[in-house]
């Protein structure tokens, strides 16, 4: 592997697998709608070849003949926990026609090797198929979509299905986030009774993750398509979270548990499939919480 194709690359999963990559010496383009996000991001100052998608097919394929990457990670998507009618488009365009234009770039061209991202959100209650809601089931027709060119012979490819990711830096809205603003201002935080248990993946296990995924996706057979879900040797509890998190940083928080009802279908307990060959979650909890409050 020495020519790769990223797209979600300015995302913070994304911009953490193309630091690696080009670290590792490898020659790294990206896809993106809007050169400005590449500029604004994380992997501003990075020197990998920016391809800007039109938003056609044609397009696409324009891009695969000019970057001809041995391997794709294929990371973007569009994210809503609950979604509202007005989101329904960007979903679509976002988690199925640009992914399919994607599969019919590599499938046209000849690059056959694809490591997709999943979430475990396609399991609820540990289901072989049940989404949690509309964003999961876009992963799952992604999915399908992709077992077309798979068993065409066409593609090989893994989907790594990650549960919970964090890390310093992360511009998200996650946990942490949160914590760390609570803790800081003394703000209330109205927060579920929190119970419900968490996957955390610390983000250079997760990148250490996709990049074996790369070199393993090469040793499949023809018409072959696997899944492994990416998580931790051990669950814990929001609230077993929170504590941990102010014994680290030595600060209280003032936490609300029980103001708010859990959500609908809130997940209690994260899906956790068969695990990726040679790799294992190596920064503990309590070590990555000190990272990010070191950062």
């Amino acid at each position: 592997m020495n020519k790769v194709l990223v797209t979600g690359a300015t995302g913070f999963i994304g911009s953490n697998l193309v630091k690696r990559l080009l670290k590792n010496n490898l020659e790294v383009h990206v896809v993106t709608r809007d050169r400005s996000h590449v500029e604004q991001s994380a992997i501003s100052d990075s020197p990998v070849v920016i391809h800007q998608h039109d938003g056609t097919t044609a397009g696409m394929i324009e891009i695969f003949q000019a970057a001809q990457p041995e391997v794709v990670f294929h990371l973007a998507a569009k994210f809503v926990a609950e979604h509202e009618s007005q989101d329904i488009n960007e979903l679509m365009d976002s988690n199925l026609l640009f992914g399919v234009q994607l599969l019919e770039a590599m499938a046209v061209t000849g690059v056959q090797q694809l490591v997709n991202t999943g979430t475990a959100w396609q399991h609820f209650e540990q289901e072989a198929y049940n989404p949690v809601n509309l964003y999961a089931a876009t992963k799952q027709a992604f999915e399908t979509l992709a077992a077309y060119y798979v068993r065409t012979g066409l593609l090989k490819m893994i989907t790594l299905k990650l549960i919970d990711t964090y890390g310093p830096n992360d511009p998200r809205t996650k946990i942490f986030t949160l914590f760390k603003r609570i803790s800081l201002s003394g703000e209330r935080l109205n927060m579920s009774p929190g119970e419900q248990r968490l996957g955390l993946v610390y983000i250079d296990d997760v990148v250490d993750a996709f990049l074996i995924a790369g070199q393993y996706v090469e040793d499949l057979t023809d018409c072959e398509m696997l899944s492994y879900t990416v998580a931790p040797e051990r669950l814990y509890s929001l609230r077993e979270v929170a504590a941990l998190y102010e014994t680290i940083s030595g600060k209280r928080m003032n936490i609300g548990w029980g103001e708010r009802p859990y959500r609908s279908r809130e997940v209690m307990e994260p899906y956790v499939g068969p695990t990726l060959p040679d790799w294992e979650a190596k920064v503990s909890l309590a070590e990555g919480i000190r990272k990010c409050l070191d950062a």
